[in-house]
């Protein structure tokens, strides 16, 4: 697909490094599977590794973590 921020590149398959923010915590995932642009590096997510994140993210909250950099497993 075409980038819809640079509007030049076209995505291809990769890994990007999500940060999510929620209520003072801050989660830091590596290797996330997106779709990245080759020109600008915009990265985009599919639906179903978007709610594994929100998954994960609600889980280190209920675990009271503030900090935490991890990778990404699929599940």
């Amino acid at each position: 697909m075409q980038c819809v921020i640079c509007k030049q590149g076209t995505t291809e398959p990769g890994d990007a490094t999500v940060t999510l923010e929620r209520a003072g915590m801050t989660l830091v995932v590596k290797g996330v599977p997106a779709q990245v642009c080759s020109n600008c590096g915009e990265d985009y997510l599919d639906e179903a590794t978007t709610a594994h994140l929100l998954e994960i993210v609600e889980a280190a909250a209920q675990a009271g973590v503030q900090v935490d950099v991890r990778e990404y497993v699929a599940a």
